[in-house]
């Protein structure tokens, strides 16, 4: 009895372990499918990491090399935490945080270094009294800032930098005599890691920000094109039984969350230098008029998304075949309006093709309005949700005609900053060849 009760606990114990053995497994297979799946989905992802690994290796020489090591001593370590924390995925979100990091490092030694000086006239008693209140002034003040929206959005790092700093200067200055040699040295080990983090993000396979916003903003449109034209079939043009419905035609939702990836995006765009189409005083400024316009036709196309659950268009048998043809135009028209106007942005040349497209769908939008003018309701509620699809349509349309518009400008704004000057021209001949290249880009439409 006892010996097959401990046959029985042996095999139990068995069973435990090659069960927790098994789960080890596909937990490892699980780890090693997603690592892939991560690398995969962006193999910038992959570079990144290993410019990082680049960076600290390079930035590490500081205590490696006993010259470096003794003009800056422990201080070194700051260079270090500087390139693992300003590196960052982008050129322009690295040169925005290094810059940041770099002048709020700056300022604030130099308040410091001031505030201990100040504080240390005032004698044995008064110098921990007045330093106290500095340090308490400023950083309230500095933190107070930290909630002002724009603020927030833009230099919320440089900010914590400014605090952080001040105060470690100006208190360590109480007990260390040597406190402008002490901020000198966490300066330039910052200002050293800022540089090697930027060097190697720009020169080592550089991820542009303004790229990544470029092709967001026209892969947004090209999305809400497809989803144009696919409603247009499915609602009006598709055979019983038959769809075309599926996830690269619903893509247009990811528009509707994508306010905060541009608005970063644009932010750290700036920050770049000139690089590829992309030349100085390019008019960032127009992706967050573009993509707002955007956001605007998805909403309306939310609006549409319930009617494909709904009966068909219900018209008088006479004007149905006719109104669901212009219907159907409307839509076809319009998402071949919309990626014309993508690949415009892509390529920034003026979306003359785009008008071409959308004068053809407000001339269907004209017939429908007449076609609704004749027709009698007599509280018939299926005709007035048909009239009210209609409606929808036109206004979608009026949203297409809207980026549009809005892509034209920044086209016009993005030729006459990016236009290369010509050399020895006075200002009037400069002014003049921009005149002819605005006339050049209306006369192609």
């Amino acid at each position: 009895m006892v010996k097959g009760s401990e046959e029985i606990l042996t095999n139990d114990h068995h069973g435990c372990f090659k069960g927790k053995a098994w789960n080890l497994e596909e937990k490892v297979v699980e780890l090693a499918n997603k690592t892939k799946k991560v690398g995969r989905d962006d193999p910038r992802r992959i570079v990144h990491s290993l410019k990082v690994g680049l960076a600290t290796a390079m930035v590490s020489s500081f205590y490696y090399c006993e010259p470096l090591y003794d003009s800056f001593g422990a201080s070194s370590i700051w260079a270090v935490i500087t390139v693992i924390v300003v590196f960052e995925f982008s050129v322009g979100a690295t040169l925005g945080k290094g810059l940041n990091r770099g002048i709020a490092t700056l300022v604030a030694g130099a308040l410091g270094f001031g505030a201990h000086y100040i504080a240390s006239i005032s004698g044995k008693i008064g110098h921990p009294i007045l330093l106290g209140f500095f340090v308490s002034i400023i950083s309230a003040i500095a933190t107070y800032l930290r909630f002002f929206p724009k603020l927030k959005a833009r230099y919320d790092y440089g900010l914590l930098i400014f605090i952080l700093t001040f105060d470690m200067v100006a208190v360590s200055g109480y007990r260390d005599d040597e406190i402008l040699k002490l901020a000198w040295h966490r300066l330039a080990n910052i200002l050293m890691g800022g540089f090697i983090a930027v060097v190697v993000c720009i020169f080592v396979r550089p991820v542009w920000a303004g790229a990544d916003l470029h092709q967001l903003v026209s892969t947004d449109i090209e999305n809400l094109g497809s989803f144009f034209e696919g409603f247009g079939v499915e609602y009006f043009g598709a055979s019983e039984g038959e769809s075309i419905w599926g996830g690269d035609v619903l893509k247009y939702k990811a528009v509707l969350s994508s306010k905060q990836n541009e608005e970063a995006l644009c932010f750290q765009a700036r920050w770049e230098p000139p690089h590829g189409k992309f030349r100085i005083w390019h008019p960032w400024n127009e992706y967050h008029k573009i993509a707002s316009l955007s956001r605007d036709c998805a909403y309306h196309f939310e609006m549409l998304n319930p009617y494909l659950n709904n009966h068909p268009i219900q018209l008088p048998l006479e004007i149905q075949r006719q109104c669901q043809e212009h219907c159907l135009q409307l839509c076809t028209e319009s998402g071949k309006a919309l990626k014309s106007i993508a690949m415009a942005i892509r390529d920034i040349n003026p979306p003359a093709l785009a008008k071409s497209h959308i004068q053809i769908a407000k001339e269907k939008a004209e017939e429908l309005i007449s076609l609704l003018t004749s027709i009698h309701f007599n509280g018939d509620m299926k005709m007035v949700s048909t009239t009210t699809l209609i409606l929808l349509l036109i206004d979608c349309l009026s949203c297409v005609e809207k980026i549009s518009d809005s892509v034209h400008e920044f086209v016009l704004l993005a030729r006459l900053k990016t236009a290369p000057k010509r050399a020895g021209a006075t200002p009037t001949e400069q002014k003049a060849h921009h005149n002819s290249t605005t006339t050049q880009i209306q006369i192609s439409e």
